[in-house]
């Protein structure tokens, strides 16, 4: 995979541990959205804590990443959905621990009226390999 990150000064500067664009050549990945399921169980993991769900949301990508032969160094671009955009600092930190700042993929966030079993948080991502 070759992966360039874009960067310029005439568009806003990323708020987050994100960057404005990545350009990337190599197969695509495109991992569904993932939410605070236990793989085992199939129950939701931290109900009501959106720090525990949003934990157990990237062990699930990275899961999906790793069996795809991926991993987030890999990832050019998630969509983070928040049922409440109040819990952006927590899953950012979250999600912060695995993108390094500097490579980062692209990102959008937004928040949701409702997400699938009434989790706080789903993220999905494409990544290239």
């Amino acid at each position: 995979m070759t992966r360039k990150v874009i960067r310029t000064e005439q568009a806003p500067a990323p708020v987050g541990p994100y960057n404005q664009a990545i350009a990337a050549s190599g197969q695509l990945v495109f991992v569904a959205g993932q939410i605070a399921l236990d793989p085992q169980t199939g129950a939701i993991v931290g109900e009501g804590d959106v720090v525990r769900q949003t934990e157990q949301v990237m062990a699930n990508l990275e899961a999906i990443l790793k069996e795809a032969g991926a991993t987030f160094a890999d990832v050019v671009r998630t969509t983070v959905f928040l049922a409440d955009m109040n819990d952006f600092a927590a899953v950012n930190g979250i999600y912060a621990r695995h993108f390094d700042e500097a490579t980062a993929p692209a990102r959008a966030c937004v928040q949701v009226a409702r997400l699938p079993k009434d989790v706080q948080v789903e993220i999905d991502c494409i990544a290239v390999i």
